[in-house]
């Protein structure tokens, strides 16, 4: 797996300061942006986590590039509706050259489990070698393309989404390779936003597990904010 941060608002905490603040003041958003003293706006966003009012998280976005992970991963991923996704066509892209598979580690750990993955997978992508050659549409053939299939999107996501995303996907609940994906996402933003992205993750990170008798008994520290 390979997760790239491509592009994020410049400066993300001293726009949605701004957002918030313009909300309050006699000025334009654009004075705000120049004028404000970098303590006011720690000032502004210690109110804004501290109150809930997330609306203004919604002014500055995270685009990400992921490469390596499984269809089974993006199926998930795309359940998160508030959000912008260009992934890796199977229509129009032709795998004559060979598919790329994503093995879980649980199925690669056992020899036996292993092969029949691999026997599997090898009959699947055969069958649809056998469909593009007697002249089957690429989108009618990848049908036989099983949810290991490697491919590759792109993902957007504000910080409020992004906030979401980590609370329900950072939680080691959560499927392991979707888990991976997010603990690489939040790594790459934390040091682009540490305050707004300072508890940012699964919600023992912040407070008590809400998971009740699902939860993992394993909870992370608690992070208060200064």
């Amino acid at each position: 797996m390979h997760v790239e941060l491509l592009y994020h608002t410049p400066d993300p905490e001293r726009a949605i300061a701004t957002a918030a603040r313009l909300c309050y003041a006699p000025v334009g958003a654009s004075e705000l942006m120049e004028t404000m003293p970098e303590e006011r706006v720690r000032s502004v966003l210690s109110t804004i986590m501290g109150s809930g009012h997330f609306s203004t998280l919604e002014h500055a976005s995270y685009t990400f590039a992921v490469d390596g992970v499984s269809r089974a991963l993006t199926h998930q991923l795309v359940r998160h509706r508030i959000a912008s996704f260009n992934q890796q066509s199977q229509r129009y892209v032709k795998f004559t050259d060979g598919l790329a598979t994503i093995k879980p580690e649980s199925v690669a750990a056992d020899e036996g489990a292993s092969a029949v993955f691999d026997e599997a997978v090898r009959a699947a992508i055969e069958a649809y070698e056998r469909l593009l050659a007697a002249g089957i549409p690429a989108e009618d053939a990848r049908y036989l393309l099983p949810n290991a299939a490697e491919t590759k999107i792109v993902i957007t996501m504000n910080v409020r989404e992004l906030l979401h995303f980590f609370s329900l996907r950072c939680c080691n609940r959560a499927q392991w390779e979707i888990r991976d994906m997010a603990h690489r996402m939040l790594d790459l933003a934390k040091p682009t936003a540490p305050f707004v992205f300072m508890d940012a993750g699964a919600p023992c990170v912040r407070g008590a597990c809400p998971e009740g008798k699902m939860t993992c008994g394993h909870p992370f520290p608690h992070v208060s904010r200064g």
